[in-house]
């Protein structure tokens, strides 16, 4: 399997950019593995899937990224540290995230090799998708959706219009309409 993270959005050739990436190759390569080891010959493994990493960029604050990781078993949305001492779910915790202008429920986990990471849930098993592009095209519409600017405050409604003098004289509201 070939895992692969998509660019992110961060300026190429920061220290940043370089952990991001880092960070990126080693969840792929910890899942290459689960699926090469604890995963081996499993029904619900889809044939055409292979691991594969899409969108992660940093939060606004750097300490975590987030994006989707694609698995031939599941389609998470992952949320790595970047930074030592940024907060995680303990291992099999269940907490509650902002993600964009969604509340998402992301449970702790823990590996040796990669340290702690909280996973999102979005689709397992992955028999619904066709191949491996409708998986990360599925994936892409999901952080698309996700990263949507929130919605701009409301407008407020402008005044009533004022009625017309003759209806008025004949008892009609404004939004009386004439039927012809």
């Amino acid at each position: 399997m070939n895992g692969t993270a998509a660019p992110s959005r961060v300026a190429d050739g920061t220290a940043a950019t370089a952990a991001l990436r880092a960070r990126v190759a080693a969840l792929c390569a910890l899942f290459e593995h689960v699926a090469r080891t604890r995963m081996a010959g499993l029904p619900l493994l889809h044939a055409g899937l292979a691991v594969h990493a899409e969108g992660f960029e940093p939060e606004a604050d750097g300490r975590c990224a987030w994006g989707v990781l694609l698995t031939p078993w599941f389609m998470n949305l992952v949320r790595l540290p970047l930074a030592a001492d940024a907060s995680m779910a303990l291992p099999g915790r269940s907490c509650a995230r902002t993600v964009g202008c969604e509340r998402l429920d992301f449970i702790g986990a823990h590996d040796p090799g990669l340290g702690a990471y909280e996973i999102c849930s979005l689709f397992s098993p992955m028999s619904a998708f066709v191949d491996q592009a409708a998986a990360v095209a599925t994936a892409q519409a999901v952080l698309a959706e996700l990263r949507r600017p929130p919605p701009g405050p409301a407008t407020p409604p402008g005044p009533a219009p004022e009625p017309a003098r003759r209806a008025l004289l004949l008892g009609r509201s404004a939004g009386f309409a004439r039927e012809a």
